[in-house]
């Protein structure tokens, strides 16, 4: 990261690093280099839009959810279309079986986003559902997160520090039954993310809006709207 700041900087002509190239030499590390040529069309930037704010809100509305710090719908060169930056408060080694299940709900917001605003889906979220799939697997292989299969560990890690691949220690059978645990939390998450998004139509339609005219916009600016959004909802209600 300062690597990329330092480089950034002397193509400024600057010699000194300042706050806008440790900001985006982050994201250079996280996503790669802003891709300029990049020419999305109007419906595919939309898209995006509502894919990105779809993982913010549901993010967002979450109490086991790391706060958003920006969003952005800039194409980066390691093939993201834009992005949802997210930042824990405090670092961690330990996470509650609650806050892996805020990870998949909000890694589903922006595949829920898509089939409640465009009423189909895209291949943009294949990485989220690559990385929920995962992170459910290893709650009930690994972790003992299963109500079905209980506290038991069906899933090794050999060469932790090289390859990390995985292999099963368990039969057939039992391997089954963890494909239909996964399917069934991935389910009922979707439906949860889907839920959560569809009381929150009006905020997410404001904020999408927003990103769409700036591209890029912090998670202050959001929560703001967030905020605006649910505040006028609720004198709204005392009225009636």
């Amino acid at each position: 990261i300062i690597n990329e700041a330092a480089l950034r900087a002397v193509r400024s002509g600057r010699t000194v690093v300042n706050e806008s190239d440790l900001e985006e030499s982050i994201e250079v590390v996280i996503a790669g280099y802003q891709k300029k040529n990049a020419v999305l069309s109007p419906k595919e930037k939309m898209t995006v839009a509502y894919h990105e704010i779809g993982h913010a809100l549901v993010a967002a509305k979450q109490t086991n959810s790391a706060p958003v710090q920006k969003i952005t719908i800039v194409p980066r060169t390691m093939g993201a279309l834009g992005y949802t930056m997210q930042v824990p408060e405090e670092e961690k080694y330990l996470y509650k079986k609650e806050e892996l299940e805020a990870k998949i709900l909000t890694l589903l917001g922006g595949r829920a986003a898509e089939e409640i605003i465009f009423g189909t889906m895209t291949t943009g979220a294949s990485n989220d559902i690559e990385r929920a799939t995962k992170l459910a697997r290893t709650m009930i292989s690994q972790y003992g997160m299963s109500d079905r299969l209980g506290i038991a560990g069906f899933e090794a890690i050999e060469n932790k520090y090289l390859d990390g691949k995985t292999t099963l220690n368990c039969s057939d059978k039992t391997a089954a039954v963890i494909d239909e645990e996964v399917i069934k939390m991935l389910k009922e998450s979707y439906i949860k993310t889907k839920g959560m998004l569809q009381n929150n139509l009006e905020c997410l339609h404001k904020v999408s809006e927003y990103l769409l005219e700036k591209e890029s916009i912090t998670g202050k600016e959001f929560m703001e709207i967030v905020n605006y959004v649910k505040n006028k909802n609720e004198e709204s209600d005392n009225n009636d």
